[in-house]
């Protein structure tokens, strides 16, 4: 019962200080003029709105771990290596978060400063060491060597997925607000300490901050914010659950992220096969798709709210149950989402079609 009771205190540590702060850190991004000004058709919002939210996420973060220290007696064991090498990195990613919220910077500067921050991570002890196919039993490759370049590129991978569906009020939060909480449920089952604080600390932060960035957002996270989530969210999934549960190693952190992981993986696809660069933005992610078949930006976002929670929950069953019966649940949402999202367009567009007719 007391650890329950503590991961409640950490979650709620983390949202009480990133709900306080959001109107702080707004205020001063106002200041530094960090303001996203919509200037293209790629963004939705139409009024300019202050970036850097992301520092009261993190700031949630921060509090909610030290709180922990604290109440746990100064706990030596718990800001092990990976954990200092987890803060490092954040403070790197956050140079060139707060430097893009105020003046943007090109994306290959920002892809290495994660590159970076990524080898702070590997360089204190963060590491896949092995893949599964799991569908063969005791199908276990142990990576040796290559466990450094692949984890690198799992974190900056993930980073950059969190900030590509950085797109609608409320998506990204909303998404690693759904993801951390499935990570901290699935370490909870596997009785990861480490991971169970991590996780409960973003959620509570991330979430706290959600009420400011929901439709119609009064702030965004900025780079600021997709940065550190993306960073974060890539490294607390790999590590201490790849090591648990080998049967499905880094399995369960695709599936649960996998809302991000697809939709950048088919942005990335799309944009080498039109011949642009990978890091070049354009309107062709999951929820422009949405927005243009109809839908309002809450409706969008509640779908992909609803996906997200689908894949952690099939990421929780996948630990419980194998690969088969994960592969149903997995065909079920797919079918499930298609024919939602359709059946909402749908309705959307004979909405507007009444009302046009009724104007005429």
């Amino acid at each position: 019962m007391n650890d329950y009771i503590n991961i409640i205190m950490i979650f709620s540590i983390g949202f009480i200080v990133s709900f306080f702060m959001t109107p702080f850190v707004k205020n001063l991004a106002v200041k530094l003029k960090a303001v996203d000004v919509p200037k293209d058709e790629r963004r939705v919002h139409k009024n300019p709105t202050p970036l850097m939210g992301g520092i009261a996420i993190i700031l949630g973060f921060i509090m909610a771990l030290i709180y922990h220290f604290v109440m746990a007696g100064f706990d030596q064991a718990f800001f092990d290596n990976k954990i200092l090498g987890l803060i490092l990195g954040i403070v790197v990613i956050e140079i060139a978060g707060v430097w893009d919220d105020i003046k943007p910077i090109r994306p290959w500067t920002k892809l290495i400063f994660q590159i970076i921050a990524a080898a702070v991570v590997v360089g204190f002890g963060v590491r896949v060491e092995f893949l599964t196919n799991p569908f063969v039993e005791g199908g276990i490759f142990e990576l040796g060597a290559w466990s450094i370049p692949i984890t690198m590129v799992w974190i900056v991978g993930i980073t950059n997925a969190i900030n590509f569906i950085d797109g609608l009020d409320g998506l990204a939060a909303g998404v690693a607000t759904i993801s951390s909480l499935s990570l901290l449920f699935i370490a909870v089952y596997l009785n990861q300490p480490q991971t169970i604080i991590l996780a409960a600390g973003l959620a509570g932060a991330t979430m706290g901050f959600l009420p400011f960035n929901f439709n119609p957002a009064k702030i965004f996270m900025g780079e600021t914010g997709s940065a550190f989530l993306g960073f974060t969210l890539g490294t607390i999934s790999i590590m201490g659950l790849v090591k648990s549960y080998t049967a499905i190693a880094i399995i369960v952190p695709l599936v649960v992220l996998g809302l991000p992981v697809f939709d950048t993986a088919f942005a990335i696809i799309r944009r080498v096969l039109s011949g642009k660069s990978p890091m070049e933005a354009d309107r062709g992610h999951l929820h422009h798709r949405l927005l243009d078949s109809g839908l309002s930006q809450k409706q969008s976002v509640i779908i992909l709210y609803i996906v997200s929670a689908f894949l952690g929950l099939a990421g929780i069953v996948l630990i419980e149950t194998g690969i088969w019966k994960f592969t149903l649940l997995i065909l079920t949402i797919v079918i499930f989402i298609i024919a939602g999202s359709r059946y909402m367009g749908e309705m959307n567009n004979t909405e507007k079609g009444d009302k046009k007719d009724e104007k005429d």
